[in-house]
């Protein structure tokens, strides 16, 4: 088995050795080839983007490993749904996942239930938040609040300034969108002809 280990430390005066130590040991006791070590100092695991993540998991879905192994879940990713989703698309080509600290280890039975549990909280902790999302539109829509950016306006000399101009240079010399001098343009058509 070709393995990949994954460290992460979220300063950059942090080292990442003491994982890899560990990483090393587990592979070595497995009988596994530590294929590539992929290494991210100083950047937080809230992030999804990651330069040495990345790295793995498009290497991952080139099948130049077997199986990724992590230190802990929280080296591997912060956000439930993001490590549910990143696990789920190493499952999906064919890639074991290990994390040492959780015990979790898709290729066995066990693990694939505790990956499963762990989908079910994400997908329950996404939809409270959707929940959440829609209550609190609701109550601001009950309380008269007008949802979304506020209009922009500009006085009318401006907009006359560009009245003749394309729609693309018009926009630009106003700062708006394109969307915003069509609507506007419209309104003043609107307001012309009453």
């Amino acid at each position: 088995m070709r393995a990949a280990l994954y460290a992460r430390v979220s300063t950059t005066d942090q080292t990442c050795e003491n994982q890899l130590i560990e990483l090393r040991r587990y592979v070595q006791a497995r009988g596994w080839t530590a294929a590539a070590e992929y290494i991210d100092h100083g950047i937080s695991g809230s992030k999804d983007r990651r330069p040495a993540l990345d790295r793995l998991m498009a290497d991952a879905k080139r099948r130049k490993v077997d199986v990724v192994v992590c230190w802990k879940l929280d080296r591997f990713g912060r956000s439930l749904a993001h490590l549910v989703n990143a696990i789920q698309t190493l499952t999906d080509v064919g890639v074991g996942f290990t994390s040492i600290g959780e015990g979790i280890d898709t290729q066995s039975a066990t693990g694939r239930l505790m990956l499963g549990i762990l989908a079910s909280f994400a997908e329950f902790e996404r939809s409270r938040i959707q929940e959440r999302i829609l209550a609190g539109l609701a109550r601001a829509r009950a309380q008269g609040r007008r949802l979304g950016r506020p209009k922009a306006t500009v006085p009318v000399e401006r907009l006359q300034t560009v009245s003749g101009l394309p729609l693309v240079v018009a926009a630009a010399r106003l700062g708006v969108s394109r969307s915003t001098v069509k609507r506007w343009r419209r309104q003043g058509q609107q307001s012309l002809s009453k």
